[in-house]
């Protein structure tokens, strides 16, 4: 009989809906939150507890600052944030040289993930067929950053995929719409809709925990598909 894994220490950086979402669900992944780092902390880390791993939610300002100093306090990353992708080769630079293992993504659902790699491949056929993709997101309508950075992921790996070079993005932000996302493929006598739907935000906690817990032991950096060995799959097809 297998020992059981040992228990995580974590950090929540961020505290708003998903960081408090994160902590609840945190002890069914053998995962303990031993404290929080909201936008009042000092920028001082080491006031910061001792962590295996940090979990952030924040906000992209917090990301820039926080990431190469919890790196180098040799605390592994989680990074759900969105809004920052833009400075990712600084992030990266920053905390390449730390031993440490860091998962970014715009979406830890792990169905959402699973729907971009289906999407990429349908992108693939039909953009050998003349069809012509586009893309919508809903949100409630407390999220910041329109179009969603899922959405925006989902445009790169469609026109990787060989569906562009240009491709549609619409939002919409109302009420509490926890994320929608699809995808459309039209011609002049046909149409296909691909559709991910989230029916709360507990999926996204839950992939963000997973990735704390796949984390360990490796170092780099690492996506997504990464995680999921959807680079295997493809490799397999």
């Amino acid at each position: 009989m297998s020992a059981p894994a040992p228990r995580l220490r974590a950090l929540i950086v961020g505290y708003g809906r998903m960081g408090r979402m994160v902590e609840s669900l945190a002890g069914e992944y053998g995962i303990d939150v031993v404290g929080r780092i909201t936008g009042a902390e000092p920028a001082d880390a080491a006031s910061w507890p001792d962590a295996d791993v940090a979990i952030d939610f924040s906000t992209a300002a917090a990301v820039l600052g926080n990431a190469p100093r919890l790196a180098a306090r040799g605390v592994n990353l989680v990074i759900g944030t969105t809004g920052w992708q833009d400075a990712e080769p600084a992030v990266r630079a920053a905390v390449g040289g730390q031993p440490v293992g860091v998962i970014a993504a715009p979406n830890f659902a792990i169905g959402v993930n699973l729907f971009s790699a289906l999407a990429a491949r349908a992108g693939e056929l039909l953009a050998r067929r003349g069809f012509e993709t586009w893309i919508h997101e809903a949100h409630h309508s407390a999220k910041r950053d329109a179009p969603s950075g899922t959405a925006l992921a989902l445009q790169r790996v469609l026109i990787d995929a060989g569906a562009g070079p240009a491709i549609d993005v619409s939002s919409t932000r109302a009420g509490r719409i926890p994320g929608t996302h699809t995808i459309g493929f039209d011609s002049a006598a046909e149409a296909i809709t691909l559709t991910h739907e989230a029916r709360d935000r507990t999926p996204f906690a839950r992939g963000a925990l997973e990735a704390a817990r796949w984390l360990q032991g490796r170092r780099g950096w690492f996506t997504m598909r990464d995680m999921l060995d959807l680079s295997h799959d493809e490799r397999n097809t």
